[in-house]
């Protein structure tokens, strides 16, 4: 049997808070606004840019939506091709997980709010991009909670809904895996609470990344 495992990338697999936030406030100042606190752009991550923008302003015009998130990322594509940004860095013991999954059989994918650039630019950059076989973006679809990420990664590896799980930090991720029908799979690293993963249809969540390889067996 084909098994699929599915990890959201911000917050799941990289820490990319530091510089999700620098980008963000930096699009905002373009626009002569008020960034959002720290901590309401965290809540946004694994949104699609224009969805995410849509929450930080929701009385705002779509138009401006769609200009903040074209500066957001003309912002992060300049910070790092500068060398500005802070180096992103793979969760302790992300690596070693996705080595061992492989091992065990099970097929990776990655299904995130991030842009084809970013992601493989993150991907490659710690070396893990032949790890996965499947890679589902911002650029291709609906954002999250719509299920077109997972359905898609599915077709890809030609894997059933009752073998796929989808494991990420945010409620958006929980929310998708059921939209698709997968399981759900959340980790307390990230940026939304425990609570709110439970409460947005996780079967479970774990707090270390050596515990999800189990969960993935219990799931």
């Amino acid at each position: 049997m084909i098994r699929l495992a599915i990890f959201d990338c911000d917050g799941t697999l990289v820490d990319s808070q530091h510089n999700i936030c620098a980008a963000m406030e930096e699009a905002f100042a373009l626009n002569a606004l008020v960034a959002p606190p720290r901590n309401a752009i965290r809540r946004i991550v694994g949104l699609s840019l224009v969805e995410a923008m849509r929450m930080l302003l929701p009385e705002a015009e779509d138009a401006l939506h769609r200009q903040i998130a074209q500066d957001y990322k003309d912002a992060f594509f300049r910070l790092r091709s500068t060398g500005a940004m802070a180096e992103e860095p793979l969760y302790d013991g992300i690596a070693e997980l996705l080595a061992a999954l492989s091992t065990q059989g099970w097929l990776l994918g990655v299904a995130t709010g991030k842009s084809d650039r970013g992601l493989a630019h993150i991907l490659a950059h710690h070396g893990i991009a032949d790890r996965f076989i499947t890679l589902q973006t911002a650029d291709r679809h609906p954002s999250k909670p719509h299920p077109s990420m997972i359905e898609t990664a599915m077709r890809d590896a030609g894997a059933a809904i009752d073998a796929t799980a989808m494991i990420g930090d945010t409620s958006f991720d929980m929310a998708m895996a059921r939209a698709a029908g997968a399981r759900a799979i959340g980790v307390a690293w990230g940026y939304h609470p425990p609570e709110e993963l439970l409460a947005a249809g996780a079967d479970i969540v774990v707090d270390q990344v050596d515990a999800l390889a189990a969960a993935l067996e219990r799931a």
